[in-house]
């Protein structure tokens, strides 16, 4: 049994997938699923779940993969599904609540995060918000999603989601400073 080497090109892999070739599938899932769940991790506490949303997605990422018009990068392209996966999991589960309140000071709300903090602790300081503040706050500051865009994603106003970003902003701000604080003794 003569064994092929299945090239890692992505534009052939693409290609190859787009006509059920099963390998090829798996190699782009393989070099994509690490940083997808990832993705789908920063929007779901529980990885369980974030699993559960990450291979929904790659289901839904190999079923259009003929609508992928290769116009910009094939990450972003299943980036951009993992979030709406992400998203609509936990409309389906009623975990996103959004409050509906004025933003207080929007100027002002950046945050200082202490460059010696652990990975795992700044995603754990993200868990603890509130699933809407921890939603618009990742869009926002992590995948850079534009207020308008997160507003039609959400089904929100782009003022609520300048508010939930604020509030998220200022609430890590201080769980920041009161874990420093604890850490180095002040109080």
């Amino acid at each position: 049994m003569k064994v092929i080497q299945l090239y890692k090109n992505e534009t052939v892999l693409i290609k190859k997938a787009i006509k059920n070739n099963r390998e090829a599938q798996h190699v782009l899932f393989e070099m994509h699923a690490p940083k997808m769940l990832s993705i789908c991790r920063y929007y779901i506490k529980d990885l369980q779940h974030a699993e559960e949303a990450m291979l929904n997605g790659f289901y839904k990422v190999f079923k259009h993969l003929m609508d992928y018009k290769a116009e910009g990068s094939f990450e972003g392209w299943i980036r951009r599904i993992m979030v709406r996966e992400s998203i609509s999991f936990l409309r389906q589960k009623k975990q996103i609540v959004f409050t509906e309140e004025v933003m207080e000071e929007a100027h002002g709300s950046s945050l200082q995060i202490d460059v010696s903090m652990d990975v795992a602790d700044i995603q754990r300081l993200i868990d603890g918000l509130p699933e809407g503040y921890r939603m618009v706050f990742v869009m926002y500051a992590v995948e850079g999603y534009k207020h308008a865009e997160i507003a039609k994603l959400l089904k929100i106003s782009e003022g609520t989601s300048k508010s939930q970003l604020f509030k998220a902003r200022k609430l890590l701000q201080e769980q920041i400073n009161k874990q420093n604080n604890t850490h180095y003794g002040s109080n």
